[in-house]
């Protein structure tokens, strides 16, 4: 209170100043909720994607099982080295809210059988299925991490954005409107004392 100038262009500017910072406190309020929807939307596309993936994953790992009871362990591991094609993947980014957050394209990433690198006649149809199978757990997994990336970084912006509406709400406004009243207070006493003075010149 001591470093307040109780004078009227200070009493101005401190109107400016909480008129400022309560029009920041709305626009971090609004972008705070407009985060929190856009999250829980993100965390239902991840949950139904984790099931996916589960699921994909058990039905990879029961075909590769089938596939091992027909051919044995290094066939199957040499006609997986076969294999010299990786995914085509693109990154690149989009923008939630002002959250920047990843974005992940993929091509061939589930083939046909011929274009997977090996024989024809080294592999067998279990094994075909179980390299589908695998492929398959491949895009979910990319399509999971595309979307935990975005969790994760909303998630992140959202912590921040309550910490700062919590500052304004409970600390700098409430605190700029204790010197705003201050500042009147010592301006109405002021003003009295000069009207005390000014009567008694008149007496």
């Amino acid at each position: 209170m001591a470093d307040i100038k109780p004078t009227r262009s200070e009493l101005i500017k401190l109107k400016k100043k909480i008129k400022l910072a309560k029009s920041g406190y709305n626009l971090l309020k609004k972008k705070r909720d407009g985060l929190i929807l856009e999250f829980f939307e993100i965390l239902k596309q991840a949950k139904t994607l984790r099931q996916d993936m589960t699921n994909k994953y058990k039905d990879a790992l029961y075909k590769i099982n089938i596939a091992r009871t027909f051919e044995n362990d290094l066939k199957i591991k040499s006609i997986a080295l076969a294999i010299r094609e990786r995914p085509d993947i693109k990154l690149s980014t989009k923008n939630i809210m002002g959250v920047v957050v990843p974005k992940i394209e993929s091509k061939s990433i589930t083939k046909e059988m011929l274009k997977r690198g090996y024989g024809f006649f080294e592999s067998s149809s279990t094994i075909d299925e179980a390299a589908l199978g695998y492929e398959k757990v491949v895009e979910k997994v990319i399509m999971a991490a595309e979307v935990e990336t975005a969790m994760k970084r909303l998630l992140s912006e959202i912590e921040k954005t309550k910490r700062r509406v919590n500052a304004l709400e409970f600390s700098v406004i409430p605190r700029l409107e204790k010197d705003e009243k201050f500042i009147k207070l010592r301006l109405e006493e002021m003003e009295r004392e000069n009207v005390f003075r000014l009567k008694r010149v008149k007496k």
